[in-house]
């Protein structure tokens, strides 16, 4: 009888331990509990968690090509740059939080101790953009991930052979998140005794400089901002910062819009950047980190989404070039050549791969996103935080399935989508006659220069 009170007590006691001991993968402490609401300031880990515990891991299961005969034979892979530090301009304003948090704030919560004391603002205006270690890491992991997924594509022999093709946006981010995927797939492979050349082309990669119209009607333009600005003035974005003041025991006037947003990114940044859970990131709550999370969503849909038309149509240019690849390579394929280029990788901006997924139609609401629908749209689809992350890519996979079955699978950040309202096939996989069909009006008519030339108003 003893014996089997004690061999109870010890199991009720491991029991009690570990209930009290238990800790959810998904409340890593480590990791803000707003992380997955940082935008396009999110680590690409935000959107897929199982890179956490294995950064190579890849799932070739997903893929499900509709036969076992089925073949890649072109990947083009369209990428955002990694992490990167934050703007001048976003510097400049975290300089401004910092100077308030440490002349003006006399709370006494550990966290705003721990600013005052043991933080010290350590971004400069110098940084401006640029690449950081963890960015390089990124497309350096993305290299070897799509070597894994695609092997008979992101190939050695493939690299070697001058059947992988590099093309870049000329800002530094860019480029040197192409050297990164580049040195990703040499270093995988030992290659020293040979180099690779990328293209630099904005014409393709920052076609939203070179279109006059956005420019001026979207980019230069106050009525573009008014859902924005409406909302920066309106009773969510007012109660956040009342919040953040109060946290902080400062004057309401000294926590604008520009404040708040400088605290949000000065949490996502420190993530971003360093892997910390900063003292900065208790300034929010999720119901706040919600509500910065759709106003950073207003803006991309107005500056860059569905808001505008021509905010998708500048990205015609692009949407050109990808198709006549994808054609050139059924071509070759189709007369029974080697295809002559097997993978394109095009490294651009947020800005590269937003318009371009707008015009494909992606993420497409019933509802505009407007100031005034914050509540109604919290099951959106149109969500940068999901979308676009560092290191975002949007992957077109081709394959030959025989007998001139050709397919086209888009999977965007490494996760199959499927093309919307394909003719009514909600497929990850659809025929590539099928593909063009569906988009036919814009292969025939989506001319950038048409698209993006000014107005000439009579005189």
């Amino acid at each position: 009888m003893l014996t089997f009170l004690w061999k109870f007590s010890v199991f009720y006691f491991f029991i009690i331990w570990a209930l009290f001991n238990y800790v959810n993968p998904e409340d890593n402490l480590d990791i803000p509990t707003i992380a997955k609401y940082f935008n396009t300031k999110g680590r690409y880990e935000e959107v897929n968690p199982y890179l956490r515990e294995d950064i190579l891991a890849v799932n070739r299961s997903i893929l499900q090509p509709p036969s076992p005969q089925c073949q890649e034979i072109h990947l083009i892979a369209i990428i955002r740059h990694g992490t990167r530090y934050p703007t001048t301009k976003n510097i400049k304003d975290m300089q401004q939080l910092y100077n308030i948090v440490m002349h003006n704030a006399s709370g006494e919560a550990s966290f705003l101790r721990e600013i005052q004391t043991q933080w010290a603002m350590w971004y400069t205006e110098d940084m401006d953009g640029r690449l950081v270690q963890k960015g390089v890491n990124e497309l350096k992991h993305l290299a070897v991930r799509l070597s894994k997924l695609f092997p008979s594509l992101v190939s050695e022999e493939n690299l070697r052979g001058g059947r992988v093709k590099f093309i870049t946006s000329s800002k530094h981010r860019c480029v040197n998140s192409t050297l990164s995927f580049k040195a990703g797939l040499t270093e995988l492979w030992a290659i020293k005794d040979q180099e690779f050349d990328h293209e630099v082309n904005d014409a393709l990669m920052r076609f939203f400089d070179k279109c006059a119209r956005i420019v001026q009607e979207v980019d230069n333009s106050p009525l573009a901002l008014v859902e924005i600005n409406n909302f920066k003035k309106g009773p969510e974005m007012r109660r956040v910062q009342e919040k953040i003041a109060v946290r902080l025991r400062v004057s309401y006037s000294l926590i604008t819009h520009d404040m708040a947003e400088a605290a949000f990114y000065l949490c996502a940044y420190e993530f971003a950047i360093k892997a910390v859970n900063s003292p900065w990131c208790q300034l929010f709550d999720e119901d706040d980190a919600k509500v910065m999370e759709y106003a950073s969503d207003l803006r991309e849909f107005w500056k860059r989404g569905y808001g505008y038309d021509i905010n998708s149509k500048s990205s015609c240019i692009l949407f050109h070039d990808v198709f006549s690849r994808l054609n050139k390579a059924a071509s070759e394929n189709k007369s029974g050549q080697q295809v002559t280029e097997a993978v394109t990788v095009q490294v651009g901006h947020a800005e590269t791969l937003l318009p371009l997924l707008t015009l494909l139609g992606f993420f497409k609401d019933s509802e505009a996103l407007k100031s005034t629908n914050y509540a109604t749209q919290t099951q959106r689809s149109f969500r940068t935080s999901h979308m676009l992350p560092y290191a975002a890519n949007l992957l077109l996979v081709l394959y030959d399935c025989g007998a001139g079955d050709l397919r086209l699978q888009p999977l965007l950040n490494e996760k199959p989508v499927t093309f919307p309202l394909l003719a009514g096939q909600q497929v990850s996989m659809p025929l590539y006659e099928d593909v063009k069909e569906h988009y036919r009006e814009l292969l025939q008519g989506c001319d950038f220069e048409n698209e993006c030339q000014l107005f000439k108003h009579p005189a």
